[in-house]
C-alpha cells in the first residue's frame, strides 16, 4: 500500500468547494511565509472569476502527515457534468460538501449519484454552520435519506461527517464545538478514505483529463491503473475506434502543490501527467507495449440541447473580431470537442455553419464566451431541445427537475409561471423563512424562465434545475408574448426619435449607438413585430421657441447578459456575438424578405 488518499470533492454550485480547498493548501504550508495569494486560488481563469464558479476540475496535491492527499476540484453546475463524471475515475473518496442552511439540492444528487455507482467512499462535510438559520442536524438526516435512495451500501452509508466553516477556516465532528483549524477533515481523509492500492501487471492508464502546454503540446492526465510507467517506455495507445497506435512516454510529471514534479516512474494509484505522446483523445488507455489491454471508456451523459453556430455575416462583421472564418470557427469548434467530453459538433448542408450539442444553456454559453474572449465572432441561433422515439414512435423530451426557493408572498407567482410552462408542482414546503418548491418541468419550458421568476419575486427567488429523464411530449408552451422592435435602417441612433418611440417599447440600445437594418432594438408592447425609423433627426428652423423644445428623457436602455439573450430571441432571430458586442438580429435583415418567408411558413 503506497500513502495516497485520491479525493474528490463534489457539491452543488456555490456550497464552498473551492474555498475549501483554498484552506487545505493553506493548512498543509505549500505556500512559504513570504508569498502573496488571492482567494480561490484554483479558480484561475477569468470567467471563473467572474461567475464565482468552477468550469473545469483542477488536481493539486498536498502533504499531511507523510501522507499525499490528491485532490481533485469539481464543478457543482449540472451543465458540466461531463467533468464531473470522467475525473471521480480518478479518485478512491469524496468529499461530499452541503450547505447547512440548503442542504442536498439537485446537483448535490447528480454528482453524489455517479460517485455512489463508482463505489467510492464518502466523508460529509456540512459546511456554512456559521450561517443563521442553519440545521446542521436535518440536513445530515437529509443526506444519509439521499445516500440511501440512490442505493448506497451499507459501508457507504456509515460515513463520517464533520461540521465547520470553509470561510472561517474550521472543522470538527461536533458543530457546537468550534476548533481552532481544518486539520480534523484531513484526519478524516487519512483514516476514512482507502489507500490508493498498487495493482501489480503490466501497465495500464486511462486518460481522463488534458492539459496543453506551447513548449511539449498536449498532456495526458490520468491515474495510474495497473503496473508502473517509466519514463522514455515504448507504450501502445489504444483507441475509441479499436486500433492501437504505438508511442513513446517523453516526460512523466506527479502534481505536486499547485505545480507538477518531474519523476522517472509513476507507481499504480498515483495521477500523473505524461508527455510525448500525440493523436490521443479522452478515454484512451495508455497501455503496455507487448500486451496492451483497454479499459473500459468513460461513459458520459447524452446532450440535451442543441445550438445553430454560425459565420457573423451582419454589415458590421469584422470590425471587431480577429477570426471571423467558416475555417476559424470548424478549428475551435472541433478542438473544443477534445477536452469537452459532453459537447458534440455536427456539421450541417452549409459549409459555414454547424449544429452544437451541449448540457444546457449555461454550457453552450461559456463556450461562446470564451470564444468572444479569444477573438472569435459569431452568429448563434435559438437552443433548440433534442427529441427522441420510443418504440411505439411517440415523441419523447428531456424532462428536468426544478427547485426553487422563494419568500413566501411571491411563491404563488412562481407557481403560476411555471405551471403556465407544463410544470408540475411536487414538492411545496417552509424551509427557514422560504418557500422551497419543487417541479418537473419539459426542459424546453426552461428557457426564458429565469428571467420572467426573477422579475416577479423582485430578484429574491433561488433556482436550481437538472436533467431528470425522456418522458412523452407535454404539448405547446407559449414562447415570448411581446414581438420585437426593429430597425429600419443602418446609422446611428437619434436621442430625439428614441424620445418619440418610447410608448412602443422597451430599448436595448442608447442615442448615439451605431445600428444596421435588420438589428433587433427593443421590445415591442404587442405580440407583432415592428420596424422603426430611428435615425430620423429634429427638423430644424431658424426660429427659438423656449417653451416648445421640451427636455428629451429616455428610459436607460435593458442590458443583457449572454445567457439572457441566449433565451431571449426567437427562432426567426440570431445572436451576433463579437468580442465587443453582443448584438441580437433578425435571421433575414430584409423585411420584404422576412414577410415572404413567413408567408412560405403559414
Amino acid at each position: 500500500m503506497q500513502n495516497i488518499r485520491n479525493i474528490a470533492i463534489i457539491a452543488h454550485v456555490d456550497h464552498g468547494k473551492t474555498t475549501l480547498v483554498d484552506k487545505i493548501i493553506h493548512a498543509s504550508k505549500i505556500f512559504g511565509e513570504h508569498q502573496q495569494f488571492d482567494d480561490l486560488i484554483l479558480d484561475n481563469n477569468d470567467l471563473e472569476r467572474e461567475r464565482g464558479i468552477t468550469i473545469v476540475s483542477k488536481n493539486v496535491s498536498v502533504r499531511y502527515k507523510d501522507v499525499k492527499i490528491n485532490i481533485i476540484d469539481t464543478p457543482g453546475h449540472a451543465d458540466f457534468g461531463g467533468e464531473v463524471e470522467r475525473v471521480l475515475k480518478m479518485a478512491d473518496g469524496v468529499l461530499l460538501l452541503v450547505d447547512a442552511f440548503e442542504g442536498a439540492m439537485p446537483q448535490t444528487r447528480f454528482v453524489l449519484s455517479k460517485a455512489i455507482d463508482l463505489g467510492l467512499k464518502p466523508i460529509v462535510v456540512v459546511n456554512k454552520v456559521d450561517k443563521e438559520n442553519c440545521r446542521p442536524d436535518e440536513v445530515h438526516e437529509q443526506v444519509f435519506d439521499l445516500m440511501f435512495n440512490l442505493g448506497a451500501t451499507e459501508d457507504q452509508l456509515d460515513f463520517v461527517t464533520l461540521y465547520g466553516s470553509s470561510k472561517q477556516g474550521w472543522m470538527s465532528r461536533d458543530w457546537k464545538q468550534k476548533t481552532e483549524d481544518i486539520t480534523p477533515l484531513l484526519d478524516a481523509i487519512i483514516e476514512v478514505i482507502p489507500p490508493a492500492p498498487f495493482i501489480e501487471g503490466t501497465p495500464q492508464m486511462q486518460v481522463t483529463s488534458l492539459d496543453y502546454s506551447a513548449f511539449v503540446g498536449r498532456i495526458a492526465i490520468g491515474r495510474v491503473h495497473r503496473g508502473t510507467l517509466k519514463e522514455g517506455a515504448n507504450m501502445s495507445l489504444m483507441k475509441a475506434d479499436g486500433s492501437v497506435k504505438k508511442v513513446k512516454i517523453k516526460e512523466l510529471q506527479v502534481f505536486e502543490g499547485l505545480g507538477k514534479a518531474k519523476v522517472t516512474e509513476v507507481q499504480a494509484g498515483e495521477i500523473c501527467a505524461v508527455t510525448g505522446i500525440e493523436g490521443f483523445d479522452i478515454g484512451d488507455t495508455i497501455a503496455d507495449a507487448e500486451n496492451p489491454e483497454a479499459l473500459s471508456r468513460i461513459s458520459i451523459d447524452e446532450p440535451t440541447m442543441n445550438m445553430l453556430f454560425t459565420i457573423n455575416n451582419s454589415p458590421f462583421f469584422g470590425k471587431e473580431g480577429k477570426f471571423v472564418t467558416s475555417r476559424h470557427l470548424r478549428d475551435r469548434l472541433y478542438k473544443e470537442t477534445e477536452k469537452n467530453l459532453a459537447l458534440r459538433v455536427q456539421e450541417t448542408d452549409r459549409e459555414d455553419t454547424f449544429l452544437v450539442y451541449g448540457r444546457g444553456i449555461l454550457h453552450l454559453s461559456v463556450l461562446i464566451e470564451t470564444m468572444r474572449r479569444e477573438g472569435y465572432e459569431l452568429q448563434v441561433g435559438q437552443p433548440q431541445v433534442l427529441y427522441k422515439e420510443d418504440e411505439n414512435g411517440n415523441r419523447l423530451e428531456p424532462i428536468e427537475h426544478l427547485v426553487v426557493d422563494v419568500p413566501e408572498e411571491t411563491a404563488g407567482k412562481v407557481i403560476e409561471l411555471v405551471t403556465m410552462r407544463k410544470g408540475e408542482l411536487t414538492i411545496m414546503e417552509p424551509k427557514g423563512d422560504l418557500q422551497h418548491l419543487e417541479f418537473n418541468i419539459p426542459s424546453r419550458g426552461l428557457i426564458g424562465l429565469r428571467n420572467n421568476v426573477l422579475t416577479a419575486t423582485a430578484g429574491e427567488a433561488i433556482m436550481n434545475h437538472r436533467f431528470q429523464s425522456y418522458e412523452p411530449y407535454k404539448g405547446g408552451i407559449p414562447g415570448r408574448i411581446s414581438g420585437s422592435l426593429i430597425s429600419m435602417e443602418a446609422g446611428a441612433v437619434t436621442a430625439y426619435t428614441l424620445d418619440k418611440m418610447q410608448d412602443r417599447g422597451e430599448f436595448f440600445i442608447d442615442p448615439g449607438e451605431e445600428v444596421y437594418g435588420g438589428q433587433v432594438v427593443g421590445e415591442h408592447t404587442r405580440p407583432n413585430d415592428l420596424t422603426l425609423n430611428l435615425q430620423k433627426g429634429k427638423k430644424l428652423t431658424n426660429m427659438r421657441a423656449s417653451g416648445s423644445d421640451e427636455n428629451v428623457k429616455i428610459q436607460p436602455k435593458r442590458q443583457f447578459s449572454l445567457e439572457d439573450a441566449m433565451e431571449y430571441i426567437q427562432k426567426d432571430e440570431y445572436l451576433e456575438v463579437t468580442p465587443k458586442s453582443i448584438r441580437m438580429r433578425k435571421i433575414f435583415l430584409d423585411e420584404n424578405e422576412r414577410l415572404r418567408m413567413a408567408k412560405k411558413e403559414d
